[in-house]
């Protein structure tokens, strides 16, 4: 079957035409589907191949949608009322259904849900701590996105490697970006929650951010549309440097250009509200290794030590080095992330069962 694929994203919409999984033909624009130029979509739609169905990629399925669903007008209803829980997804998804739509006509679509993948998260993975009537009545949850990409890299990874279990953290990275830790194909955790926002530092979404904080802000004088024009999009990149571009950045950081407050260099970041339910053997990580002889915990990326001056709560200062290798057994610590060292015998855990 020869189908039309229509992937909308926060910055981009691109179109392929798939048969037998070749891809015959394909094109993208650099623009959300809602802010496409004129007449794009109907000349991009023109150039492809004629197709026997169409999918659409679809950012939040809810607690309904947790397979893939042939699209009528209840369906479309139904996931409109999500889209403030994806402001910056759904709308633009569901307008590229209504252009292709009119376009194509009587070709039958269907939406792929980026929720779905998340489905079946563990439930101490999926709840949050919160008061039950918000998690009844709201349907406060941990959704988790970017399934379909988590669920390409775990589905193309079991193909290739055959040790098991399978253990792997994959990694989303785009104007959007998240982290999914996976065993045999099957979702532990992930680092977005109940909206697109929580987890990484993205293009013009803040990331993980203390919710106090937000209380704080409501209750000094920020207006909630003010707020959410901070989480969604003027945050992340686009408040650290100005622009959200990461290539712009990485640019102006190698000829020494870096705006006033920014922070000097990228720090290590992953599951901050707690750890992955299992340490990942031999996970790829930007931070330092390591010292000689210090273990690492799968606890959260932190320093172990720092050298250099320090306060000690006066205003004296002691320059602070790590503990020579005999005495790593007995320091109190944690250790930087990305050591393969094996962790001491108190913090090991066992991988799931």
């Amino acid at each position: 079957m020869r189908v039309l694929t229509v992937n909308g994203g926060s910055s981009s919409l691109k179109l392929a035409v798939v048969e037998d999984g070749a891809v015959l033909a394909a094109e993208s624009a650099g623009a959300a589907p809602d802010r496409l130029p004129a007449g794009w979509l109907e000349g991009a739609l023109s150039r492809l191949p004629a197709v026997e169905a169409v999918g659409h990629r679809i950012v939040h399925g809810g607690e309904r949608f947790h397979s893939a669903t042939l699209l009528d007008g209840e369906v479309i209803a139904a996931l409109e009322e999500l889209a403030p829980l994806a402001p910056l997804h759904q709308r633009p998804a569901l307008a590229a259904v209504a252009a292709v739509s009119a376009r194509l006509g009587s070709v039958p679509a269907v939406a792929c849900f980026d929720t779905a993948f998340f489905a079946d998260l563990p439930p101490e993975a999926a709840t949050y701590a919160v008061p039950a009537r918000w998690r009844q009545q709201f349907g406060v949850r941990r959704y988790g996105f970017h399934g379909l990409s988590h669920a390409w890299i775990a589905r193309r990874l079991g193909e290739a490697v055959t040790a098991r279990p399978l253990r792997l953290v994959s990694c989303h990275l785009g104007a959007g970006a998240s982290l999914a830790a996976i065993r045999d194909g099957r979702p532990l955790d992930t680092t977005m929650g109940f909206t697109p926002a929580e987890g990484l530092v993205m293009a013009t979404r803040p990331g993980l951010v203390d919710p106090g904080a937000l209380v704080y802000l409501l209750r000094n004088g920020v207006g909630a549309d003010e707020l959410d024009e901070g989480i969604e999009r003027a945050g992340g990149l686009a408040a650290l440097a100005g622009t959200p571009d990461l290539a712009a950045v990485l640019a102006a950081a190698a000829g020494g250009d870096r705006p006033p407050g920014s922070p000097s260099r990228s720090t290590c970041t992953g599951w901050r509200r707690s750890p992955p339910p299992w340490p990942p053997p031999s996970a790829a990580s930007t931070c330092s290794p390591s010292p000689p002889g210090w273990a690492s915990t799968p606890r959260r990326c932190a320093p172990a030590w720092r050298s250099g001056a320090r306060s000690s709560g006066s205003s004296s200062t002691r320059r602070r080095t790590p503990p020579s290798p005999a005495a790593a057994p007995s320091a109190r610590r944690r250790a930087p992330c990305g050591s393969r060292s094996s962790p001491p015998a108190s913090t090991s855990r066992s991988p799931p069962r």
